[in-house]
C-alpha cells in the first residue's frame, strides 16, 4: 500500500498524505487537487474506491425534514422542475418521525451516486448539531447547497429568506393597525431562522413601538413548528394580553387562530394573526391568512443554479444568498380592538406541546 501511495503521489504531484486524505474521503483537500489524485489513479490503472467513482450526471438528491408542512412540497416542486429542465432527475428523500435520519438519507443518496444534494431546513439550521457531517460530505467530493439556516462552519452555498426583515414587515403592519401588544410564536430557539426572527422582532418592537428588550421578552413564546405548537404558543401569549400574534410558519398561525376561537375571540376583530411562508392554499383558510411570503420560487431556482455550478466545477461563492420576503395582507389582521381581549373567557383545553 505504501508503494501504491507513493506512485499515486508522484503521478499527481502531491504528498502521500494528500493522496491518503482523498482516498479516505477526508476534508481539507481542494477540488483541483482531488481531481489530480483521481486522474493519477486512472492513469496508473488503479480502480477508484466505490465512493470516488464517477457519479451519475443525471441524479440530484433533495432532502427535506417532512412533507406535512406544505412549504416543503412547494420547495420540492420548484427544485424538481428546475432540475428537470436542466436534464437532471431529482430524488426526494424525506425524514419522518421514527424513520431515516438526515445522515442516513445522505448516505443512501451518496451510495446511489448522486451528482449533488440540496438540503432544505436540515441540521445545518440547528446550532446544536455537529457541522462536521458536512465537511465529511465535501471530503467525499459531493457538491451540496443548503436552504434555510446558516453556519459559518460549513463551506457551501446557502440560500435563505431575510428572517429579520420578515418579522419587521409583520410588526410594521400590525403597529400601523394600532396594535401595541404583539406576540411572536416560534419554534425551538436553537434554530438559526428562529434566532434571526427574534433579533428582527426585538429591533422592530423597539423602532416601531419604543419597547425595550425586557418589555419584549415576555411577548416571545417558543413551541413546535406545528399547528398544535402554534396553538400552545398562542394560548400562552393570549394569557399575557396580546392583541396580535406573528407566527414563524403558516401551520403555527392556523394553530393560533384555533386557540383564539376556542376562547371565543374573533379573528381578526379581537385577535390578529400573521403567518410565515404563504404556503399553497393558505389564501383559502377562514379567514384568509395574512402572511409573510417566503420567495420559494426564487430561492429554489437559486439553489439549483448554485448546485449545478458546483457540479460543473465553477463553484458559487461559499456564502449566503439572502432573499427579501413579501407581506401578503388578507383577512386575518385588522385594527386593534379598543380594549385588550379577555384572556380567560372560557377554559381552553390542555396544551398539546
Amino acid at each position: 500500500m505504501t508503494a501504491r501511495l507513493s506512485d499515486i503521489a508522484a503521478q499527481a504531484g502531491v504528498s502521500e498524505a494528500t493522496v491518503s486524505r482523498v482516498l479516505n474521503g477526508k476534508p481539507g483537500v481542494s477540488a483541483t487537487t482531488r481531481q489530480s489524485v483521481l486522474a493519477a489513479l486512472d492513469v496508473l490503472g488503479y480502480e477508484r474506491p466505490v465512493r470516488l467513482r464517477q457519479r451519475s450526471a443525471g441524479l440530484v438528491g433533495l432532502i427535506t425534514p417532512e412533507l406535512e408542512n406544505p412549504i416543503f412540497p412547494a420547495f420540492a416542486q420548484v427544485i424538481g422542475q428546475a432540475l428537470t429542465r436542466q436534464g437532471y432527475t431529482p430524488i426526494l428523500a424525506t425524514q419522518t418521525p421514527g424513520g431515516s435520519t438526515e445522515d442516513e438519507l445522505t448516505e443512501m443518496l451518496v451510495e446511489r451516486g448522486v451528482a449533488g444534494i440540496i438540503f432544505v431546513s436540515g441540521l445545518h439550521a440547528d446550532t446544536s448539531a455537529d457541522m462536521q457531517r458536512y465537511a465529511q460530505l465535501r471530503g467525499r467530493g459531493v457538491p451540496f447547497v443548503l436552504i434555510n439556516g446558516f453556519s459559518d462552519q460549513v463551506q457551501a452555498p446557502f440560500v435563505s429568506p431575510d428572517d429579520r426583515a420578515a418579522v419587521d414587515l409583520a410588526v410594521t403592519h400590525l403597529s400601523a393597525l394600532g396594535h401595541r401588544r404583539i406576540g411572536l410564536a416560534l419554534g425551538p430557539e436553537r434554530f438559526v431562522p428562529v434566532q434571526r426572527k427574534i433579533e428582527g422582532f426585538v429591533r422592530s418592537m423597539r423602532e416601531r413601538l419604543d419597547l425595550g428588550p425586557d418589555e419584549v421578552a415576555p411577548l416571545i413564546q417558543h413551541s413546535l413548528f406545528t399547528l398544535e405548537g402554534g396553538q400552545a404558543a398562542a394560548n400562552a401569549l393570549i394569557d399575557r394580553g396580546v392583541t396580535a400574534i406573528v407566527c414563524a410558519s403558516d401551520m403555527m398561525a392556523l394553530g393560533a387562530i384555533r386557540a383564539a376561537r376556542q376562547r371565543r375571540l374573533d379573528v381578526p376583530g379581537e385577535m390578529s394573526v400573521v403567518g410565515f411562508d404563504d404556503s399553497p392554499l393558505i389564501a383559502f383558510t377562514d379567514p384568509p391568512l395574512t402572511t409573510i411570503r417566503q420567495p420559494v420560487t426564487a430561492m429554489g431556482q437559486a439553489a439549483v443554479r448554485a448546485l449545478l455550478e458546483e457540479i460543473g466545477g465553477t463553484p458559487a461563492p461559499h456564502s449566503e444568498f439572502v432573499f427579501l420576503p413579501e407581506l401578503v395582507v388578507r383577512g386575518s389582521t385588522a385594527s386593534a380592538p379598543k380594549a385588550a381581549p379577555r384572556p380567560a373567557r372560557v377554559p381552553h383545553p390542555a396544551r398539546t406541546s
